[in-house]
């Protein structure tokens, strides 16, 4: 399984962009350096009134496919 972290900061009015489904892919570069993309909808739980903000870790099995999402600090 890999692992990676990655910080994300999305004011309010943008993280609900995200969270109507207007926008369908979130894309961050991980502290490694490397390019994520993953489904929007993985990131509605950890929208709230500020938007989304904090340092994340994401889980993918070994076909690539999203295994967890969640947040691991401010």
């Amino acid at each position: 399984m890999t692992e990676l972290r990655f910080r994300l900061h999305l004011p309010r009015q943008e993280a609900l962009r995200y969270y109507q489904g207007q926008v369908s892919t979130v894309v961050v570069r991980a502290h490694n350096g490397q390019t994520i993309s993953f489904p929007a909808y993985h990131i509605r739980p950890f929208v709230d009134v500020a938007g989304v903000n904090g340092l994340f870790r994401i889980r993918f099995d070994e076909n690539h496919k999203l295994h967890s999402l969640e947040r691991i600090g401010p």
